[in-house]
């Protein structure tokens, strides 16, 4: 299975970022800890990140035809996006969104996201720890597939 994990604006920044709101660890770090993951488990993951909206939806689109599932950490986009969560809606292969940060204990505004309500599931708050669990579920036999 090929899995593509996507990030949105100011991701690129992790590690230098708010460390006390994000961590650490940077996207190399996150990307290097999935590609290891799904190698290990037979697996194969493409890496994404695109600060522009237009650029998200483009990615989203061409992944939905090469991929069998998706990681999406949309950023700040989840709060604000039509378009991606419209992208998600239409996606043919499960999509999981996941936020390093948890977004319900933060500002009001990031307490509602739009892609999320269009995608197969949500992770919140466990930093890495959730994008490993995204990943797990949707490798895992039967899952992912039948749950939008």
């Amino acid at each position: 299975m090929n899995v593509a994990l996507i990030h949105g604006p100011n991701l690129n920044w992790l590690g230098r970022r708010e460390p006390h709101v994000y961590g650490t660890l940077t996207l190399g770090d996150i990307e290097e800890s999935l590609r290891a993951a799904a190698q290990a488990a037979g697996h194969t993951l493409e890496t994404h990140q695109d600060a522009s909206e237009g650029g998200l939806v483009g990615i989203l689109q061409a992944v939905g035809h090469t991929s069998q599932a998706v990681i999406f950490n949309p950023g700040a986009f989840s709060h604000t996006s039509v378009a991606l969560r419209d992208a998600v809606a239409a996606m043919p292969i499960p999509v999981v969104e996941v936020h390093l940060s948890n977004i319900h204990a933060r500002e009001d505004f990031r307490r509602r996201t739009l892609t999320g309500s269009a995608a197969t599931a949500c992770i919140s708050g466990l930093g890495l720890d959730g994008y490993l669990a995204a990943l797990n579920h949707l490798i895992a036999p039967g899952h992912g597939d039948s749950m939008r």
